[in-house]
């Protein structure tokens, strides 16, 4: 049952109105819809009291009329929070109900589906063990033919092992016979060396008692004097070393008191809330508890079925133990043919091994032969990266090159040989006969490249004739520059000038008279 309770509180000069409706719905009823219409009908004052307000305030002032709006602006407002309030404790109830529900029909859903599987897997078991039991008597009168084989083997074997033993008892009494004559002689050869250790051993301890005795004397004469030595060091640092330990104890005493009423207010503190949450917890699980106690009557019924069963799954065990005895027996029996065969893998074994040893003397060698050819490989890799730098290399410059060729070399890349037909026919005869340096191989190998070749003199003659053109350039630059400096010192006559050599100027010291302008430029024509 839900009680929906509005209540609007309105005050004012001593006038107060109280507005209250209750409703009681069912709760296969009560849904949102219907809550907030009963809400807004709990909100919706009645008309004659709003005629009666009406008439009651009328003669207010404004003030007093704007005081009564805030008031009932404010009621409104605790409404609608009452209202929101209602609505979601509403939704929460519902939402903890189907939870509930929900709960309970997994459960149920749980408890089918697990009956279903039982079913099917006790089917399952059944036709297991009806195969397993039909393999088990196959197995069985093979191991009963394997057993009768192996008796009459083991007849055989009994006849054999017995002239083996025969002969093998023959060959232990003489090899004891021989054991007993070595024995004797080592044992007169046991005494001999005895009686020398004994004497040396003797020897020994004396001397090493003797050498102990001098380090035990030695020894405490140290101790001695260590003691007297560190004595009253030892007694100073006991003494501060408890005065410090004093102070570290005293100072965490008080840490510790202090510490300790810290911890009390905490756990009272927690200990109020624990018992807080356990009374939350009590009431939240009181409706659990009756659906804990039919799902525990449910759950012992299953305990017993679960019980049957483990009876009938224990007789089918004792089945089955009683029937691994009897294959345990036919195992030991037959190990003794297992032996035999365990002879034949060892050969297969050590046969295994041999050839083991040789495949691995084979991985090692062609693991060293991998290695080198990885070593060459690499070897070879930066050999063509270096040879693919190169020709980068020359393809940049033959592009670069590109750009400042002339239309005649574009036209006729290659240039013509200065030699006539004679001298050439004669070179090709020179290059026909067989050579016997290694230069002159290389040249044949490289005479493709006879044409790069006269470019790369051509360009290098070029170079050499503008290098030399440059110096030649520069020296008669020099010399301009040395004649005009003169020709502009002759011109201008300063310290400077009369410092250094000039052809032009003549200073006489008798007479002190500079030269007419006339005769310098005339001297100057003269001399260039």
């Amino acid at each position: 049952m839900y009680h929906v309770t509005v209540v609007f509180s309105k005050t004012g000069f001593q006038t107060v109105v109280i507005v209250r409706q209750r409703k009681v719905l069912r709760e296969t009823d009560l849904n949102l819809s219907d809550c907030i219409a009963v809400t807004r009908r709990a909100a919706m004052p009645k008309k004659g009291g709003r005629k009666g307000g009406g008439g009651k305030h009328a003669g207010l002032t404004e003030e007093e009329r704007l005081l009564f709006v805030q008031q009932r602006a404010m009621a409104e407002e605790e409404m609608a929070k009452r209202k929101e309030d209602m609505l979601t404790q509403f939704l929460k109830d519902k939402l903890r109900k189907e939870e509930r529900n929900s709960r309970v029909n997994q459960h149920k859903l749980t408890e089918k589906w697990r009956s279903v599987f039982r079913q099917t897997r006790v089917r399952d078991l059944r036709d297991d063990i009806s195969v397993l039991t039909q393999t088990f008597e196959r197995v069985l009168d093979c191991k009963d033919s394997v057993i009768k084989n192996l008796l009459g083997d083991l007849t055989e074997s009994k006849q054999q092992s017995d002239h083996s033993l025969r002969s093998y008892l023959q060959n232990v009494d003489l090899l004891l016979d021989l054991q007993r004559s070595r024995l004797d002689f080592l044992k007169q050869k046991f005494n001999t060396d005895l009686d020398e250790l004994r004497a040396e051993f003797s020897t020994e301890r004396e001397q090493i008692m003797a050498q102990h005795q001098e380090d035990c004397v030695y020894q405490q004469d140290v101790c001695f004097a260590l003691d007297q030595r560190y004595g009253a060091l030892d007694a100073e640092a006991r003494q501060e070393f408890q005065s410090i330990r004093d102070e570290i104890k005293n100072r965490n005493m008080e840490e510790k008191n202090a510490l300790r009423v810290q911890l009390e207010g905490e756990v009272e503190e927690m200990w109020r809330q624990l018992q807080e949450a356990t009374r939350s917890y009590h009431e939240a699980t009181d409706e659990h508890r009756a659906a804990c106690e039919t799902l525990r009557a449910r759950d012992e019924r299953s305990a017993c079925e679960i019980e049957a069963q483990m009876k009938k799954l224990q007789k089918m065990q004792e089945l089955c133990a009683a029937l691994r005895a009897r294959m345990g027996t036919n195992q030991q029996e037959g190990e003794a043919a297992a032996r035999g065969l365990r002879v034949v893998k060892e050969t297969v074994t050590n046969k295994r091994r041999e050839l083991k040893t040789q495949m691995g003397s084979i991985r090692a060698q062609h693991r060293n032969d991998l290695l080198n050819l990885t070593v060459q490989s690499s070897a070879a890799t930066k050999k063509l990266q270096d040879v693919t730098s190169k020709g980068e290399k020359l393809i940049r410059l033959a592009g670069t090159c590109r750009k400042v060729e002339t239309e005649r070399e574009r036209v006729e890349p290659f240039y013509h040989s200065s030699l006539s037909v004679e001298e050439q026919t004669l070179v090709k005869e020179e290059q026909r006969k067989p050579t016997a340096t290694e230069l002159v191989q290389a040249m044949h190998d490289y005479a493709g490249l006879e044409g790069i070749w006269q470019r790369f003199n051509r360009v290098r003659l070029d170079q050499l004739c503008l290098q030399q053109e440059k110096e030649s350039l520069s020296q008669e630059n020099l010399q301009l520059r040395a004649a005009i400096r003169q020709y502009l010192n002759g011109l201008t006559v300063n310290d400077e000038a009369l410092r250094q050599h000039n052809t032009l100027i003549t200073v006489s010291r008798l007479a002190q008279r500079p030269l007419p302008r006339q005769q310098g430029t005339h001297v100057l024509q003269h001399t260039l």
